[in-house]
């Protein structure tokens, strides 16, 4: 089984594609295998009990958390998660989380382990643009990266593990320019963050990402 995970919407914006990912995921089957989704709050406490819940209850061979990297033009495959929590914003529970541990006494990375450069491949053969990132942030996605793969390390050695970062949406974009415009307080060359890319390519690379790696284990 292959467990998808995103992230409900935050930061005042509208509905994360990351989201949009998992329901569109969630009960399909990639080759033979059946996807199980799961939408993650935006909030650091109880995060990595939430992980484990998850875990144990699935079991998965694969699990593939995806979030939105505002102003990313690219599929962003992340190398590693660190274990710090450092928030420029609050979370949606209102918590400014800053300097702390993701998990306590556990150590300070773990690296994925998907078949991240393969997957990269399969994305650029499919058309798809990505990039391998050496970094996930501080924030809840950062969070997640690394309590998924702490717990795996942990709990479940075998199970391949990592995060894959999107751009925005489409309408996303347009909803930002359109509030620019009647705004008026910034010129568009001051907004850095438009990028954007279709839900249907977003879903496709998705997808290959967790065909290459059910490729990987046979």
């Amino acid at each position: 089984m292959v467990l998808v995970l995103g992230f409900e919407g935050y930061g005042g914006r509208s509905k994360n594609p990351s989201e949009a990912i998992v329901e569109a995921l969630d009960k399909q089957t990639v080759g033979s295998t059946v996807v199980k989704g799961a939408v993650m709050p935006v909030q650091f406490e109880g995060l990595a009990q939430r992980v484990a819940t998850l875990l144990h209850k699935h079991q998965p061979s694969v699990v593939i958390a995806f979030g939105l990297w505002p102003g990313e033009p690219v599929i962003r495959l992340e190398r590693v998660g660190i274990n710090t929590a450092d928030f420029e914003i609050a979370d949606n529970a209102g918590n400014l989380v800053q300097n702390t541990p993701v998990v306590p006494n556990r150590p300070d990375a773990h690296l994925a382990t998907l078949p991240l450069h393969a997957i990269q491949d399969q994305l650029l053969e499919a058309g798809i643009p990505a990039r391998l990132s050496g970094t996930a942030g501080t924030y809840l996605c950062n969070a997640l990266m690394f309590s998924l793969l702490d717990h795996c390390a942990q709990h479940l050695p075998q199970t391949r593990c990592g995060f894959i970062h999107v751009p925005y949406l489409p309408m996303q974009a347009a909803d930002m320019l359109q509030r620019l415009a009647q705004d008026a307080t910034l010129e568009y060359h001051q907004r850095s963050d438009t990028a954007s890319m279709s839900l249907d390519t977003i879903v496709t690379a998705a997808g290959l990402a967790i065909q290459t790696t059910l490729d990987s284990l046979s």
